[in-house]
């Protein structure tokens, strides 16, 4: 995988530090663990709307230029909104995003 984003993504999930799907990320901005939400290029718009509701403008959720294929054929997991619960990552991710992403 020669990508940064998915490839610190699936670091992520094999270190257990990320929420796979609208649920868990939802449930991980709940309860106040996750620090950055990736949104896939192909989740419906109404799927992210609620996302962005339930950070409450505190934690980034960024919408990413990858499919939910591509997402999860870097996580192992399909899911199309995924977060991450760890600032490391998090910072690493947000780093390697396009300026317009980010």
């Amino acid at each position: 995988m020669n990508d940064p984003i998915l490839s610190r993504l699936g670091m992520a999930r094999r270190a257990g530090l990320v929420s796979p799907g609208f649920e868990c990320a939802k449930n991980s901005l709940k309860c106040g663990v996750a620090k950055l939400v990736l949104v896939a290029s192909d989740v419906s718009a109404k799927t992210e709307k609620e996302i962005r509701f339930f950070s409450g403008g505190k934690i980034p959720v960024v919408r990413i230029d990858k499919t939910i294929f591509e997402v999860t054929n870097a996580i192992g997991t399909k899911a199309g909104v995924v977060s991450v619960n760890d600032d490391g990552f998090a910072k690493a991710i947000l780093k390697n995003l396009p300026e317009e992403q980010s």
